[in-house]
């Protein structure tokens, strides 16, 4: 997974064919990084007490900490 880039805006983990150069899947941001820790994957974002800390709206995979 270390090799997948996240977003910094909103954290969400992009598909493995997107290259810094690209955009957000997600939130259309260009700031990618490939330096990121933890992984969650929000499946309900409605009644999840992480997506609400997270402040995540749209289930998906998510980054824990972006740097």
């Amino acid at each position: 997974m270390a090799d997948r880039l996240v977003c910094r805006e909103c954290h969400s983990v992009q598909d493995s064919a997107i290259t810094e150069d690209d955009a957000c899947e997600a939130c259309g941001s260009t700031s990618l990084t490939e330096d990121w820790a933890g992984y969650v994957i929000i499946a309900h974002p409605e009644t999840s007490e992480i997506a609400a800390e997270m402040e995540v709206t749209e289930p998906g995979k998510y980054a824990l900490k972006v740097r």
